[in-house]
Formats: C-alpha cells, structure tokens, sequence
C-alpha cells in the first residue's frame, strides 16, 4: 500500500471544500446531517456541497425515493445514490466539464432513548474520479458501539468525511478501506461489509477485501455470495436457519460436500426448522487461511473460487473457537435454528478442558454458548486410527475423561449431538492434505477424490500450483493429463 499522512475529519473536509474540482450533494436519513455539517463547519463548503438533504420523516423519504418495507438498509441507500446523483448530471451539465460529481448517502438507526437497540446503518458514495466520466461506487454497513447516542451521530459523521476522501484521493481499494476508521477505534464502530466498483475498480475482488475487513480487524466477520457479491451478515442471515460447515477446502473434496448434503438432510427435519428458510455457509478461520498472520491471499482466492463454483455462500471469520462462533450467529440470526456441522475428532477437541483455559468460566461457559437453546451439532464419523472401525458418537463417551461423561449425556438426551449415520462410509480415507500434494506434484489420480466441479476449476486455472505445460498449438494443459 502507498504510505499516507493521516489527517483529522476538520483537515480531511477543509481539503476537499478547498478542491474546486469536487462537487456534490447529501442525503442523509435517521442521524441528522452529521456528515454534511463537517464540511460547513470548517468553512468553503460552497466549493463542495450542491444539495443537502434530510428526508426524516417516512412519507417524504417514499415520496421522494419511493416506497420500501424497511428505511435502514442496502436497497435504500442504493434508491437514494441513484436520485441524487442523476439529479447533478441534470441540473448541472453546465458543470460537467470541470468538475468530479459526487452524490454522498447514508440511511441509519442510532441509539434509542431506551438504548434497547443496535446502532448501525448503510453508508455509501456514487463518484467521479475524473470530469465527464463513469461513476464508481462505494457502500459500507457499520454497526456503532457507542453508548451514546451523540457519539453514534459523531462517529457517523467522521465515517462519511473518511469515505469521501479516501475515494477522492486515493485508488487503492485497502486504503480507501482503513481510512474509513481514521480518528475512530474500532471499539466505537465496526465495519461488516465493503463495496467499491466502478470502471476505475474492475480490479477489485470485493472477496478478498471482505477478507482483509477481518484480517485488519474491522470487524470479526464477513460474507460473500456463491456469486462473489459481498453480503452484510446481519442482513443476508435475519431470521435464517444457519448450517455451516468449517474447513480448510484446500481443496473442497468429496468428503466435505457429503459432510453439508447429508447434514442438511437431517437439519431439514428438524421440527423448528422452515426448510424455505435455511441458508448454509462454508466458514473460513484466519486460522485455517495463514500462520502468525500471514495470509496468502492468492491461496484464499482459489479457495473462494472453488467454493463459489459449488453454489455455496462463504462466511470469513476471526471466531477459533466454535462457541464464539455461534455465539455470533445466534445474535444475528435472531435465535433462529443453528446448525453447526463437524468431524468426530474435532469434537473430541471442543471437550478438552485445556481449550479453554483463559475463559473464566473455562468448559461450561463456552458450552453454554456452544449449545445454546438453538444450536445443534451434527457429528460426522471417521476411522478410528489404525483401524478400519468407524469412530462415532456411540464410541465418543468411552474416550471421555471420567468428569465429562455426565456432560456429554446431558447434551445427547437434549438432543444437541446427532451421528450423521447416512455418511458415505467409502470417501472416508479422502484426506485434503494428501490430495493437495498430489495436485502441486501433477500425479495422476487425484480427480477422483473431489467434485467435477473442483476438478475443472483446478485444472482451468491452475489452482493450488497445478503443473501447466504448453502443447504445440500452445494451449496450456496439465502435465497429469
């Protein structure tokens, strides 16, 4: 990344009230015009700001953008970029030539009175990087932990300054990113998902950005569609039914696909789960894409496209330990049906007190969040080591410590723990690991191990450092064809 001088919001505005290049105007919904009244407080803002607007009450806020179930959201905010910017190539062509046009939105619910709710809200920018040319675009959800609601209308204010800046005088997508939290911590506010596209960012992978949010701590969690669209958690999981699958898929094999088809079979049945409701995500550890912080983006990105390819929605997260993740997924799927799906050994680790030995209340305060009134786990059986007997859920309490025993058979006569008894028994010696090895080596016969779909991604485009050689007409081939 380029090195850059932090500036304050106050230096930030003045700079771009002082740019007669930059032109533009406001709409802000549900925090007052906190981002706006920046840039009049520190003087020149005739050079920047066209329009500003607050549509607060809900008959004019339809009126003008037209009507919606809800007022905080993506679909709102996008309504009111689209309005807004059209309106400044209408009414001022005569300005075109000279000027980058810009059309600022953000659309939030702070703090109520009773401080009963979470703050957050939909912020983006539609921008000219150049006179006469295309607009970009630029969208962000946060969520503000300020107990204050003051505060959450300050902080939202500093957001909309850093966000103009950063993408009127900076192209690279990173530092727009981290410049969003300039004169914040991210103890006040959290940034769950970010956007940038337009013809000046047709090289942006929004994936690997949506990585680089949890990897530079933004926020703990992020998610991409099978598609490679990001998505907002909160957004795209309300009041879903949640199974998820955490792995490596380096490479997706076919133990892992029978791993989500048959745990959904049984998720699927679940009394309290609507099967028109379910949604299932294949999660992504930074402690399963890199050590000591070293991340290979390169290698997450083979990973995403395989993962994509198979129809599957990626969830990246900073949550190691299991109970934290479904601690998570509770609070933003609003107590809906978890589904957590997992291998025989790993749950052999989730009983290991050690685990959790810097957790006050140790084993049972993370199995109070682990198996909390909607969570599920659905156990997937291997071999035992050095034996040809399957290792299931029948087996696990004899391989227990004595003072865990009594544990395991609250949790199973509660029905959290259920064997995945349909698993297909025969793909049981597939092992990532060696498959890998087999693909970087260019041995024949690793295609047998994973989906079609993973075998023609890996060899199209060479992933995980499949072997290429040319062939007289010089199309690339692999050298284990």
């Amino acid at each position: 990344m380029e090195e850059i001088k932090k500036l304050t919001t106050q230096e930030k505005a003045l700079q771009i009230n002082l740019s007669k290049s930059i032109y533009g105007s406001f709409a802000e919904i549900g925090a007052g015009q906190e981002v706006a009244a920046n840039f009049f407080k520190v003087g020149g803002a005739s050079g920047t700001i066209a329009k500003t607007i607050s549509a607060y009450d809900m008959k004019f806020s339809d009126a003008i953008y037209g009507q919606g179930e809800r007022y905080v959201c993506e679909d709102r905010l996008v309504k009111m970029l689209v309005k807004e910017y059209d309106l400044l190539l209408e009414r001022l062509p005569h300005r075109a030539a000279t000027v980058k046009f810009f059309a600022f939105a953000d659309t939030v619910e702070i703090l109520n009175y009773d401080r009963t709710n979470q703050g957050h809200g939909w912020v983006g920018l539609r921008f000219q990087t150049h006179p006469e040319g295309d607009f970009n675009e630029c969208v962000i959800h946060v969520k503000m932990h300020d107990n204050d609601p003051l505060q959450q209308q300050f902080a939202i204010g500093t957001v909309g300054v850093n966000m103009i800046y950063g993408c009127m005088f900076h192209s690279d997508p990173e530092i727009v990113m981290m410049s969003l939290l300039d004169g914040l911590t991210t103890r006040r506010l959290e940034i769950d998902m970010f956007r940038l596209s337009g013809p000046d960012f047709k090289h942006v992978d929004n994936r690997l950005l949506a990585l680089k949010l949890v990897k530079n701590g933004l926020t703990k969690a992020a998610m991409f569609g099978p598609d490679g669209t990001v998505l907002q958690p909160s957004e795209a999981l309300y009041k879903k039914n949640v199974l998820v699958l955490r792995g490596r898929f380096r490479p997706v094999t076919h133990v892992n696909v029978d791993m989500l088809l048959t745990s959904r079979r049984h998720f699927k049945n679940e009394p309290d789960v609507d099967k028109s409701k379910i949604v299932m995500l294949t999660e992504l550890t930074l402690n399963d894409l890199g050590s000591e912080g070293n991340i290979d983006e390169k290698d997450f990105l083979y990973r995403a496209d395989i993962i994509c390819s198979l129809g599957q929605t990626v969830l990246v997260s900073n949550y190691f330990e299991y109970y934290r993740l479904t601690d998570y997924l509770a609070r933003t799927t609003k107590g809906h049906k978890i589904g957590i799906i997992m291998g025989i050994y790993a749950l052999q680790k989730v009983f290991e007190e050690k685990t959790y030995s810097n957790l006050r209340g140790g084993l049972l305060e993370s199995f109070a969040s682990l198996f909390g009134t909607n969570v599920k786990l659905y156990i997937y059986p291997a071999w035992k080591k050095d034996s040809r007997e399957l290792f299931t859920l029948k087996d696990f309490e004899s391989q227990l410590p004595e003072n865990t025993r009594n544990l395991f058979r609250y949790l199973m006569d509660n029905n959290k723990l259920e064997d995945i008894q349909d698993a297909n028994v025969n793909n049981l010696h597939i092992i990532s690991d060696n498959v890998l090895a087999m693909i970087r080596k260019g041995e024949i016969g690793w295609e047998k191990f994973v989906p079609h779909k993973v075998e023609s991604a890996i060899k199209e485009h060479g992933l995980f450092d499949y072997p290429y050689q040319k062939d007289r007409q010089g199309v690339s081939v692999g050298v284990g064809n």
